[in-house]
């Protein structure tokens, strides 16, 4: 038996992979432990050069205490120099999310004895019903280490929201990188369906969706949200940048106009948040007056603000033009304007 820790850094996609690599270790037998682990399981995020370094240094720290260590998730897949010339005890996994828990497991090897199930580790669960993304934002790098867009099965999802809440679980988040993309064809399954059928689940008490693209918050969606009484009353709809003129740079498929249309159904009885990238490139200080602008006729009570990082492979690479002063000092306003619409919302 081998004594473990799973970590991880990012998003909740991230937490879903490494809660897979904790699942399948405690079904080996393995001991979960805080501190005095022999292994550990890094789950590393790669969406900015500080998430990046803030992996690299959880890997680095680890190797100082465990025997081995297991870097994986998104900062892994990127074939980044990040994690190189880290101790001979580090093994970097670069495999997609579905390979990665059934490498690692099999990497620290099996006992005789196993246990039938994980214990429970908090009161929300994650479900991932879709990875990966299509679509080609000239900023982000997660189709490069997530892959094209692919769902679960409707039947695999909605039987595991049954065993979460079996476990133990009151609230289910459902989680994905892009999900509004899911789709089972098969069983003719789209996102509205899937969140209905989920809500209906015996002794679930709230059901979330994590976050989801403006182009998908349509009258189907709306009215599943709205009818299905286990839906928290929360939606979290990234923005990146309220200026038309940067949302055509990063390559998003909508227009301020379009994002403030199809939120203002909900804006009376939903909490709205949303994600904004700051120093974007083309972001000059008129397109950042537009963004402060756009948030406050959207209603959104709380913005998650990232200032622009340049990432490997993607179109934008090369181009990291606003200082970081002027990233500070946007991000700062951002977040003060966050703050109010918060106080002036509750």
């Amino acid at each position: 038996m081998a004594t473990f820790r799973v970590d991880f850094l990012g998003c909740k996609v991230s937490h879903v992979d490494a809660h897979e690599v904790r699942e399948a270790l405690l079904r080996d037998g393995h001991d979960e432990r805080d501190d005095r682990a022999e292994v550990a399981v890094i789950s590393t995020c790669c969406v900015t050069n500080e998430a990046l370094a803030k992996s690299r240094k959880a890997a680095a720290r680890a190797a100082r205490t465990h025997d081995r260590v297991y870097v994986t998730g998104c900062g892994a897949n990127l074939g980044h120099p990040s994690f190189a010339g880290l101790p001979a005890n580090v093994v970097v996994v670069a495999k997609s999310s579905e390979d990665t828990a059934a490498f690692v497991a099999g990497d620290v090897g099996a006992i005789g004895c196993v246990q039938a199930d994980a214990r429970l580790d908090r009161v929300r669960a994650f479900v991932k019903i879709q990875d990966g993304c299509s679509f080609s934002c000239n900023f982000c790098v997660i189709p490069l280490v997530r892959g094209a867009s692919r769902s679960r099965g409707a039947a695999a999802v909605l039987g595991e929201i049954a065993r979460r809440v079996g476990q133990g679980h009151r609230e289910v988040v459902l989680t994905g990188i892009n999900l509004g993309c899911f789709r089972d064809r098969a069983d003719g399954y789209d996102l509205p369906r899937l969140v209905r059928e989920a809500g209906a689940t015996p002794g679930l008490e709230r059901l979330r969706l994590s976050s989801i693209e403006i182009n998908h918050v349509d009258a189907a969606l709306i009215a599943a949200l709205r009818e299905t009484p286990a839906v928290s009353r929360h939606l979290h709809v990234p923005l990146q940048s309220g200026d038309d003129g940067v949302l055509r740079a990063m390559g998003r498929r909508y227009t301020t106009a379009t994002y403030l249309r199809r939120l203002a159904p909900l804006a009376a009885e939903f909490n709205l948040t949303s994600d904004v990238i700051v120093g974007f490139p083309t972001e000059d200080d008129a397109a950042f007056e537009q963004t402060l602008q756009t948030i406050e006729r959207a209603g959104l009570t709380k913005v998650h603000v990232f200032p622009y990082s340049p990432r490997p492979g993607t179109a934008t690479a090369a181009d990291d033009r606003v200082p970081p002063a002027v990233k500070k000092e946007r991000g700062a306003r951002l977040r003060a304007l966050s703050r109010e619409l918060c106080l002036r919302r509750w």
